[in-house]
């Protein structure tokens, strides 16, 4: 008599399957173009204009809140953010590709985690739209999961539902999700959906506000990003 003997491998819980990344300071420098379209808009109204770097610290809670903190305070009415909001619409969607660029190792490191089977998401809060043209753009190769931008009707992060609707369309547990990310913002998404966080450093927000809120796992580069989803090493 002879027996087959067949060997089932549980599922590795100890491993990730699915990495959400934020766009704009994480996978792209979308900078420059935010920049020039946001001023351009502002020019329009005669309302003073920033250099480049101040919009570091503009970004990163969506459309409304960049135009509101670009314009001077007394100015920040609803009519008025609407206006301007409008004319960087106009602006942007013709010029978002001028000077924005993946970060250096980020297409290698998407096309690595595709090979490894991975799968591959983009959570931001810029707008739906533009999110997934970029997308497309400079990531043709990559068959993500879900691109999501900020939708109407849709809460903005740090509200956590992007990624709980990203997580439940790819079928797998929280403890298999990793977000990556470079801001605050990014840290309370990750924290209020319950998810695994890693801050990038080469993106729009110091090191100093992600800890503050509560990130403690931190990469230079992409080579040290890879190493930490390979080994689930967080802190």
């Amino acid at each position: 008599m002879h027996f087959i003997i067949i060997i089932i491998k549980d599922t590795d819980q100890n491993m990730y399957k699915l990495i959400i990344f934020d766009l704009d300071g994480t996978l792209l420098d979308t900078l420059g173009d935010i920049a020039n379209s946001t001023n351009y808009a502002l020019s329009q109204y005669n309302f003073p204009t920033h250099d480049t770097d101040q919009y570091c610290q503009f970004i990163g809670n969506g459309l409304v809140k960049l135009i509101e903190r670009a314009l001077p305070a007394d100015k920040r009415t609803d009519d008025i953010v609407s206006m301007v909001k409008n004319e960087f619409l106009k602006h942007y969607f013709v010029h978002a590709e001028e000077l924005t660029k993946p970060y250096e190792g980020i297409s290698g490191l998407l096309n690595t985690l595709r090979d490894m089977q991975y799968s591959l998401a983009i959570a931001s809060n810029k707008t739906h739209p533009a999110t997934v043209s970029l997308a497309k753009r400079f990531f043709p190769g990559i068959i993500f999961t879900d691109v999501f931008g900020q939708r109407e009707g849709y809460p903005a992060k740090p509200n956590p539902g992007i990624l709980n609707e990203i997580i439940a369309n790819a079928g797998v547990n929280k403890s298999e999700v990793l977000y990556v990310g470079d801001s605050g913002v990014d840290v309370s998404t990750a924290k209020n959906a319950g998810v695994d966080f890693i801050g990038v450093l080469w993106g729009f927000r110091p090191q100093k506000e992600l800890e503050d809120l509560g990130a403690s796992t931190f990469v230079k580069n992409c080579s040290e990003l890879l190493i930490i989803i390979e080994q689930k090493k967080i802190r």
